[in-house]
């Protein structure tokens, strides 16, 4: 990815957001951008015009950390996008994500025993292994029975934004379908500013944005997000209609693959289709 076009894009998308009234700056007339003009910016941020347009230009190799927190607060950015301001400024610099050389995670490092393990001691939640660009690697049972939409009969790895953005079954999987894509988007868009030459993210967000106009009409706001916790809504196939917590935790032991669980609010209706749920996998399984 051109990092220069993104660091352009992404600070000229953040500044339309912000209107005068938002940055306490009088409105007056005739204005013909969307936003702040470049000079407010410069001034709200404390530097000069020439230096703030020479960062939205996509020159920001080189720009102090004190720089970079200045124009975060003039562009009332959030915490996950003054985090991929400073990603994006990593990436000019040329530094990496850390001081040692990275291993390759993939389908492998699920093979792990101990991994394996944990997954299955998850018994009353909807536990899923995925790495940066969404392949789904690994679940319990229960989350093989989950995500039987998407995981399907096997062959193709499965992917949540592949499933997302070109399989017409996930608008019925996904009550909430617009907001979903635009969370998987701006997930997807914060972890390639974090991991910038990660090949196979490179290679996903290309495909989608080659055979999904929405995929591409979204990756273009440049918006940016983390997933973390929340509570999402889904419509299953077997039990209807679920509204499940979620937490997001990282498999330290292999960098660039996360642990996402599901688990339902105890007595709640969703916990009642929850289990039936697993006992429909188990059912399917002693079938097997």
């Amino acid at each position: 990815m051109d990092n220069h076009s993104e660091v352009r894009e992404f600070l000229m998308s953040r500044r339309a957001k912000v209107t005068p009234e938002l940055a306490g700056l009088p409105a007056g007339s005739n204005r013909r951008v969307a936003g702040l003009r470049r000079s407010e910016v410069a001034t709200l941020a404390g530097v000069s015009v020439e230096y703030y347009a020479k960062l939205e230009r996509g020159a920001i190799a080189g720009a102090s950390s004190s720089v970079l927190d200045a124009i975060a607060r003039a562009l009332q950015l959030d915490d996950t996008e003054r985090t991929h301001l400073f990603d994006l400024a990593r990436a000019a610099d040329g530094i990496p994500l850390s001081g040692r050389p990275r291993r390759r995670t993939g389908k492998n490092a699920v093979n792990r025993p101990s991994l394996q393990w944990m997954l299955s001691a998850i018994t009353g939640g909807i536990a899923v292994v995925i790495n940066l660009h969404q392949d789904i690697l690994a679940t319990n049972d229960l989350g093989r029975a989950f995500y039987s939409p998407i995981i399907g009969d096997g062959g193709r790895t499965p992917n949540l934004a592949r499933f997302q953005f070109l399989d017409s079954a996930s608008r019925d999987f996904y009550p909430d379908w617009d907001l979903f894509a635009e969370m998987c988007v701006a997930i997807m868009r914060a972890r390639a500013g974090h991991d910038p030459h990660n090949k196979a993210l490179q290679d996903i967000v290309g495909e989608l944005s080659t055979r999904s106009d929405v995929f591409r009409q979204l990756w273009g706001a440049h918006d940016v997000r983390t997933h973390g916790t929340g509570t999402k809504r889904f419509n299953h196939p077997v039990v209807g209609e679920l509204t499940l917590a979620y937490d997001e935790l990282v498999v330290t032991a292999d960098p660039g693959l996360l642990l996402m669980v599901y688990t339902a609010e105890p007595g709640s209706p969703s916990a009642e289709r929850l289990q039936l749920l697993a006992n429909w996998a188990a059912t399917s399984v002693s079938a097997g």
